[in-house]
């Protein structure tokens, strides 16, 4: 992007474009299966605080990891399979800042409505799949502290940074890839939106649910 800034010739290369789709997608799978792993640490931390940790040990927690880096890395693999060897060979030219299937696929040379199909079928079954598994880990939650109201207010000051995180990573992928409706002002600002402000909003929120980065703000403040 930065470079892209400085440029008047904003070209990318068959490989590089590749490049960009395959980390695309397979941070984002990472990162939706982590979201799933977090969700079930919340869970297990409120609904079996005295079991916490002899079940969210060293070896789960490593497993939970490197399940989301294997899922991600299939995930983005079998995205990347069907469209490398598609024949480009009509118009050259992406109206993103960045190589997104759903635009790549629309320069091949082919009638490619069987494969936006098997695509957002591959990507919607993951986002699915991750999306059942929170809703029914805060669901849990939810049942757990329902009887208590000071339950309820510390298990939603714990899980809030985590919502809004989920909110904001699924809310975009959902417009981007089911929304049937096409309108090019809308997709660049909720690309830019995916692939820039949430990333940079990630930090923020979690670190401002840490005591000592609020001290230390107040600090910065007086």
């Amino acid at each position: 992007m930065i470079t892209d800034f400085l440029k008047e010739n904003k070209t990318i290369s068959f490989g590089g474009c590749m490049c960009q789709i395959f980390f695309g997608h397979f941070f984002g799978g990472v990162e939706m299966v982590l979201l799933v792993s977090m969700a079930y640490d919340r869970y297990v931390a409120i609904c079996k605080p005295l079991h916490y940790s002899s079940i969210m040990d060293r070896h789960v927690c490593i497993g939970l990891v490197m399940t989301s880096w294997i899922i991600g890395f299939l995930h983005s693999v079998s995205q990347l399979v069907l469209i490398v060897k598609l024949p480009f060979c009509g118009p050259r030219e992406l109206d993103s800042f960045f190589c997104d299937i759903p635009l790549v696929i629309k320069l091949a040379c082919m009638d490619t409505s069987i494969l936006e199909i098997l695509i957002n079928a591959d990507s919607g079954v993951l986002a699915t799949i991750c999306f059942i598994l929170l809703l029914i880990s805060y669901l849990h939650i939810l049942f757990t502290v329902c009887h208590s109201t000071d339950g309820a207010s510390k298990a939603l000051s714990t899980c809030t940074a985590h919502i809004t995180v989920v909110v904001l990573f699924f809310g975009p992928c959902i417009f981007i890839y089911v929304w049937p409706v096409s309108i090019t002002w809308v997709d660049k600002f909720l690309a830019v939106f995916y692939a820039v402000i949430t990333p940079l909003l990630n930090p923020a929120i979690y670190a401002l649910r840490n005591k000592e980065i609020k001290n230390a703000m107040k600090r910065l403040q007086c």
